[in-house]
């Protein structure tokens, strides 16, 4: 039942919790490095099954996490501030559920303790993307 051992550091407000502790909820999924893209006709946003190409497609984390917004122009940094503008997060994301004020999944690595188990019981990304440097993005639609 997801609630259970949830982190002390989450009865706090957002704007309260330390960059580390905010950092900390990420669950290293991968949804949000997906790619989207807007349908131009219908505003829709789809999913496409390419990563950032920061993305290593192993680990499912970030090769360059301090540089990331410099490195690629449309990185949106995830803050208490901006949390509930994103709508595109998946409703998985501990930033967002935190936002809401729900607890953290049982498999969040928060709460059972291994950073793994997202990967085995969660909403994993890992060998399901590709590098969005290996696209022919012209035959996209």
């Amino acid at each position: 039942m997801s609630g259970t051992n949830q982190p002390d550091f989450l009865k706090k407000p957002l704007d309260e919790m330390s960059e580390q502790e905010w950092e900390s909820l990420c669950d290293g999924c991968g949804l949000c490095c997906q790619i989207r893209a807007e349908d131009i006709d219908t505003g829709e946003i789809v999913l496409s099954n390419a990563a950032c190409r920061l993305l290593c497609l192993d680990s499912v984390r970030c090769t360059d996490y301090a540089n990331r917004r410099a490195r690629v122009a449309d990185c949106v940094k995830i803050t208490p501030q901006n949390v509930s503008e994103l709508n595109w997060l998946p409703h998985t994301c501990a930033y967002r559920m935190v936002y809401r004020g729900e607890p953290l999944e049982d498999w969040h690595h928060l709460v059972c303790g291994d950073k793994n188990r997202v990967h085995e019981d969660g909403p994993s990304m890992r060998d399901e993307l590709v590098s969005e440097d290996s696209v022919d993005w012209s035959e996209w639609e």
